[in-house]
């Protein structure tokens, strides 16, 4: 009888500790899970602000962009006008319309040389 109770001994201590062994392993592995999706709801949380920001600057853009459209094109109606280009203007003010059409800075926006009182009479 002692060596069924031996052997009955083994096989009960076995059986705890592969059970044990088991239930640790979920255990740890429930806590990876739940760190795992911890993570995984940061990260989702995270994208759905950034995509709100996101949606608002490129909305942003495209006003700022649909603008910046709408006042080149009237700059550039504005240019070519004949009244505008033969007639009213000096040679300052087209070679400041040219450099505004053409996007660059204005060396300075002062003429070079003061106006006359008399301005020139259209044709």
């Amino acid at each position: 009888m002692t060596k069924a109770r031996l052997a009955a001994f083994a096989i009960m201590l076995a059986g705890t500790l592969a059970s044990g062994w088991a239930a640790r392993g979920w255990y740890e592995d429930s806590h990876r899970l739940t760190a795992e999706r911890t993570a995984q709801q940061a990260i989702d949380a995270a994208m759905a602000r950034e995509s709100t920001i996101a949606a608002g600057v490129e909305s942003r853009l495209a006003e700022l962009q649909a603008s910046e459209r709408v006042i080149d094109r009237g700059i550039i109606r504005e240019i070519e006008k004949p009244l505008y280009r033969n007639v009213c203007l000096g040679d300052d003010a087209i070679r400041l319309l040219n450099d505004a059409a053409a996007g660059r800075a204005p060396d300075s926006a002062e003429p070079a040389a003061a106006l006359p009182d008399r301005a020139a009479k259209p044709d």
